[in-house]
Formats: C-alpha cells, structure tokens, sequence
C-alpha cells in the first residue's frame, strides 16, 4: 500500500487461529490494514500480526469478547473516536464457539453460550460499524456461518441454531443496507481442517465429502476475497457453501 493512500480497514473477529487467520491474510494482501480480534489466545493472535507484516502487510490487534456488549464497545468505541476520519470497510464475523452435545443432556450455558458468540456477537460488532459504511456508501459484512446451519446436523442443535439465526440476518440485513453499496453475505464452509474439527473422525467423514476431502482455510479465504472486493458488488442476501460437494 502506497504511503500517500488512505488506509482501508478490515475487521476479522476470532482471527488468531484458522480460517480468521486464514482471511486475515488474505485480506492484507489486498492492501487492508487488518484488526485481528480475539478473545484469550494473545499468542496466536500475535503469530497471525507477525504473518501479516512478514508478508508486507499491516494490521493491529483488537481483543475483546464478541459476545460481551459492554466489551465490544470499549473496544470499537475506542477505535473510532481513535479514528474519527476513517472507517471499517470490511467486516468478517467469523468468532465462533462449538458446545457439541444432544439436546436432552445440554447444559444451559452450552446453549446460551453458543447463542450469544454467534448472534449476539454479530450484533455487538455489525451495528457500531454499519453507519460508517452507510455513510461513505461502501462496506462489505461477511458472515461465516457453517453447513450445520444450513441442514441442520444431529448434535448440534444449539450450533445450528445461531448459524440458521445468522443465515437469516444476513438476508434480511442486505435488504436493508444494499441502497448504499454496502453487501452482505454470508459463507457457509464444510468441514474444513482446523483447530476447531480436529476432534472430528476426518477418516470417517471423508467418505460423506463428494470431493473426497476435508478443505483448508485458505479456500474460505480466496472466497471471502472475493466476497470483499468490489468485484462482488452485485451479490448479496447470498449463502455460499464451500463443502466439498455435500448436499
């Protein structure tokens, strides 16, 4: 990015590890400047800075709890008053808990906690920066929702649950935003080889994947790019599955 250019900023939540990491490269190497969010893990959150600036890239960290309303104002609150000419361009909600369990044995906090990462967390971090996209008349908001929340999967009745809840926002969002060039779409990967489907049987679902594979996060990523480029400009309410071919 040129000295003498305004800066474009990026938003991820949940970018220390997997496919916020994975997007939050990307989207450095379009020429963002990246806000890496995370909740606890202040290593790998720095292991994800680190790779951006060793690829050219800039960016700063923005920790704070998605799912604490009080927390995620201090912390875009602050921002923008440190900010007051600029804006969030991009916004990736991509914070995202699993409490896997059948529901007859599920402990409330693994429903509430689960609830409020994903829905409450999208709300907490979408609306403070809604209005600066509204005003420049510009802004991309991509939401990673999941395969689970599209078909529903057994075991996962509270995850389903916020990414159904989400895959809705984002379609009605869109219809209230798109008049002012701001999209919104979400992207609904499959089982992709992260952190969080490492205590997954990937022998065993291999054999439900048509492609025969589990994804990487850098293919979520390459379909987010695009998503936040100004090339999507006329695509959004859309759910995008990457998954390998599951139906």
């Amino acid at each position: 990015m040129e000295t003498n250019q305004k800066r474009r900023y990026a938003l991820v939540t949940g970018a220390s590890r997997g496919i916020g990491r994975a997007v939050a490269l990307r989207l450095a190497g379009m020429g963002y400047h990246v806000l890496v969010n995370y909740l606890a893990n202040a290593a790998a959150a720095e292991e994800t800075l680190a790779l951006i600036r060793r690829q050219g890239g800039e960016g700063e960290l923005l920790p704070f709890d998605v799912a604490d309303r009080e927390a995620a104002e201090r912390a875009l609150g602050g921002w923008l008053e440190a900010h007051p000419d600029e804006a969030v361009e991009v916004l990736v909600n991509n914070a995202g808990i699993r409490r896997d369990g059948l529901l007859l044995w599920m402990p409330h906090e693994d429903w509430y906690g689960v609830l409020r990462t994903h829905l409450d967390g999208f709300f907490h971090v979408t609306q403070p920066l809604l209005k600066g996209m509204l005003v420049r008349k510009y802004g991309r908001i991509i939401n990673i929702v999941s395969l689970s929340g599209i078909k529903g999967l057994p075991g996962q009745v509270n995850y389903s649950a916020a990414k159904g809840g989400l895959i809705a926002a984002t379609r009605a969002l869109a219809q209230e935003v798109a008049k002012k060039q701001v999209t919104v779409n979400a992207v609904a990967p499959g089982f992709i080889r992260t952190d969080m489907t490492a205590d997954l049987d990937e022998a065993a679902l291999r054999r439900t994947i048509p492609a025969g594979r589990f994804g990487e996060p850098e293919e979520v990523a390459d379909l987010v790019a695009f998503l936040a480029s100004e090339k999507a400009s006329y695509i959004t309410g859309e759910v995008i599955s990457i998954n390998g071919g599951i139906l």
